[in-house]
């Protein structure tokens, strides 16, 4: 293990959180607000720790995936605790475990909240609450590979730790181009639609707080009625962004240089449109008798299947209201999620893919035994190595699913809360059903049900390998007994 570069990248995380905790000063100094001090006090706090991690640079530079691994859970987990400082010692949120949450749910983009009275928070707060969507939405350490130059090739090995999806590839043939690329694409993408806001009158403010909690797909609203206050002009520009932030950003890349064919080959991409689109047309017919129109209809149905299927969760509606049927379908939504190499949530729509074909592939076999058929996916087919990947992690998803279930049961709450709020959390939706519908929160659990969906919302966001690697005996074991040993690996 690598220990002196795994020290040196939660520096970096460290240095890179306490410059952007002023922008929020900047918001406060335009409010006229006293808690920008909060701000400010944190980020020297995490400039002073980023300074003792930095100050001796490592000797070797090389790492591979166990330490892309630990170093991207960590680099989280830290983040999360620097980050939620100002809420707490702000006393805007009194409780650790409760500004712990807050924070964690929107660096993890997930949006689920325990605030009760969001609008009696301070504007640099609310700043600050959905900005961590947008700098968790690509990835922080994305973000690093695009500024810090690390040798050795091993670049990816971050990169597959913190990047959605069942595999990662280079977009250009270095990954720190492959990631400058990314975030072009990710800031263009948020620009666009901050203009498209402003276009429809919404509020300078109110525009900058939804475009970057749009495009991390993280759900943060800074209203109490999340965005139903709004016209349909903006609750469709918003819609279509929501789809948008969970597409594949390969099909981005491709499009930005003229590779049509490649990108309208793309298989996921298809699959996602039309389980949007079936579940949009579906789900209208179920709720045209209890709105003012069609329009109306579509247009609350389109915003809660795109805000759902992309992860972000923000609502125009209690859907909670809805019928038996809509809420199912949503519910299927929130397992399916977006797109891998997305900044959506969920199981991906690529692994639904595999898992599905896989099936088929089973049964074909029982029926002609003799023949061998392989997993196509874009006329090529599919590694096995890839479709071991996307079978462990299923089992994997369901065992945490099963385990966090179980854990916030003891409180005795109803299954249906319970279910949804690990399944909203582990997929990082942000309002479930029931206690946590769209109109509700999660502030009346305990503090251990909170900690048990904090670490959901990590899990699911760092698609659960890397947290739990974080805790797999052997690895601690392997550092206690040989701490300063080098080890090598495979």
């Amino acid at each position: 293990m690598n220990y002196s570069i795994v020290r040196y990248i939660l520096g970096q995380v460290l240095k890179l959180e306490s410059i952007l905790l002023l922008l929020p000063c900047l918001v406060a100094l335009i409010y006229q607000e006293k808690n920008g001090f909060y701000f400010l006090i944190t980020a020297a706090i995490g400039f002073l720790i980023s300074i003792a991690m930095t100050i001796k640079k490592p000797t070797n530079h090389v790492f591979y995936l166990k330490e892309g691994c630990v170093a991207t859970a960590a680099s989280w987990i830290v983040m999360s605790l620097l980050g939620c400082l100002p809420f707490w010692l702000s006393g805007e949120i009194p409780s650790f475990v409760d500004a712990l949450f807050e924070t964690i749910s929107g660096f993890t983009t997930t949006g689920a909240s325990i605030l009760s009275d969001i609008e009696a928070l301070s504007n640099c707060m609310l700043f600050w609450r959905s900005f961590t969507h947008w700098i968790g939405g690509m990835g922080v350490l994305v973000f690093l590979l695009a500024v810090i130059p690390m040798s050795g090739g091993s670049n990816i090995n971050l990169m597959r730790a913190e990047s959605p999806g069942p595999s990662v590839g280079k977009l250009v043939p270095k990954i720190r181009y492959t990631a400058r690329m990314l975030y072009i694409i990710y800031f263009g993408l948020t620009l666009f639609e901050f203009v498209l806001l402003i276009i429809g009158k919404m509020p300078v403010f109110d525009a900058v707080t939804t475009a970057v909690g749009t495009a991390g797909t993280g759900g943060f609203g800074i209203k109490g009625d999340s965005i139903a206050g709004y016209s349909p002009y903006l609750q469709w520009v918003i819609t279509i962004f929501m789809i948008l932030f969970g597409v594949n950003f390969n099909l981005y890349y491709l499009l930005l240089f003229k590779e049509f064919k490649k990108a309208f080959r793309m298989e996921e991409v298809r699959n996602y449109l039309l389980v949007i689109a079936g579940s949009i047309l579906v789900i209208t017919v179920c709720i045209i008798d209890t709105t003012e129109n069609l329009f109306t209809a579509l247009t609350q149905s389109a915003f809660q299947v795109a805000s759902i299927i992309s992860s972000t969760g923000f609502s125009t509606v209690d859907f909670d209201a809805w019928n038996s049927t809509a809420k199912t379908i949503l519910v299927m939504l929130m397992f399916v999620g977006a797109c891998a190499g997305s900044t959506g949530g969920g199981i991906k729509v690529s692994r639904i893919t595999i898992a599905l074909k896989t099936v088929k592939k089973e049964l074909f076999s029982y029926i002609h035994p003799k023949n061998v058929k392989k997993i196509m996916m874009e006329d090529k087919p599919i590694d096995h190595d890839v479709v071991r990947s996307v079978n462990v992690y299923l089992i994997t998803f369901m065992i945490v699913f099963c385990g966090s279930l179980l854990a916030i049961s003891l409180e005795g709450h109803d299954l249906v809360t319970n279910f949804t709020a690990v399944i909203a959390t582990l997929n990082n939706i942000g309002p479930g059903l029931a206690k946590v519908g769209p109109a509700q929160n999660f502030g009346f659990f305990t503090p251990f049900s909170k900690l048990v969906l904090m670490f959901d919302m990590l899990a699911g966001r760092l698609e659960l390998f890397p947290l739990l690697i974080m805790l797999h005996p052997s690895l601690w074991k392997q550092t206690l007994k040989h701490p300063t040993k080098k080890v090598k690996n495979p």
